[in-house]
């Protein structure tokens, strides 16, 4: 189940439409989300995603101050949620204290999804998403440090108007040396009223593809190679669906319908959101092979 705990963005992002149309970011209070989360655990729900616009920022509008720790401390507390997932982290004031409470409880997956959008200072600042170059990779950095197996996600946009063909390579080095374990690019897309909207669309439609594709080729190569690093290894998977020919699961390092997917000989009966584990013997670049430990 996927489980909002706000609605609305602060930021100003200068291609996005999301503060015209959701407003400010309101939170849900903590206790309320508790008794949300208990409701689907009572209804046999095993995996909560918790998503916002903004999920790093979760609460400031209630308290002055970001409460999204203090949230995973009262969730970890439900009884029958055996994992909970992270999409949408804001990157800029990124608040580390939640890695502590990530390793605290086994219930949150290794998992973390932060929109980076581009790594070009001055895109950046085109894009008003604060930061810089130097604060993303020591951010990556740290969060790695701390918990050394995280999966992160992220996507970026390819062909913002200001891009240049040089950012364009500077943002494809990024990926080669940060090798994101899950990663999306989207081409960038004019929206009305938006601050972006004035500097029109320069760029065609077949130069941003061209980049988005050099980017996702490359990381599929890069997808391949951690792969293949599971290859013998065995992870907790939940089973999804039962296909004809196999039963479809994800380990915690993966979320539902954008990640990876683990594809499980029918062997022997298994029970549809139940948890196995399972043993990888083949890899592919976004699929896993696997059977039963």
């Amino acid at each position: 189940a996927y489980l909002k705990i706000s609605e609305g963005c602060d930021h100003q992002c200068s291609y996005c439409a999301i503060p015209i149309i959701r407003d400010k970011q309101v939170s849900k209070p903590i206790p309320l989300l508790v008794e949300e989360a208990q409701k689907l655990a009572d209804q046999g729900v095993k995996e909560i995603m918790l998503i916002a616009q903004d999920l790093t920022y979760y609460g400031i509008d209630l308290t002055g101050k970001r409460e999204l720790a203090a949230l995973m401390e009262a969730l970890a507390q439900v009884k029958g949620i055996e994992w909970y997932r992270l999409h949408y982290a804001y990157p800029l004031n990124f608040p580390f204290e939640i890695l502590d409470v990530m390793k605290k409880y086994p219930q949150f997956c290794h998992y973390l999804d932060i929109p980076i959008q581009h790594i070009n200072d001055e895109i950046l600042k085109s894009m008003r998403r604060g930061g810089s170059a130097q604060y993303i990779y020591d951010m990556v950095a740290r969060i790695r440090e701390a918990i050394p197996d995280i999966a992160l996600r992220t996507t970026l946009i390819s062909g913002y108007p200001t891009e240049t063909r040089e950012q364009h390579k500077e943002l494809v080095e990024f990926v080669k040396r940060t090798r994101f374990e899950r990663l999306g690019v989207f081409t960038y897309s004019q929206e009305d009223d938006t601050p972006a909207y004035e500097l029109g669309d320069p760029i065609r439609n077949s130069e941003k593809n061209k980049r988005q594709n050099e980017i996702m080729r490359l990381q599929e190569e890069i997808s391949l190679e951690l792969n293949e690093a599971k290859v013998g290894k065995t992870f907790k998977v939940i089973i999804d669906v039962e296909e004809q020919d196999c039963y479809v699961g994800r380990t915690e390092y993966d979320s539902p319908d954008v990640d990876n997917c683990v594809l499980i000989a029918k062997d022997q009966p298994l029970t549809i959101g139940e948890f196995y584990n399972i043993k990888i013997v083949e890899a592919t670049a976004y699929d896993l092979y696997g059977e039963l430990a």
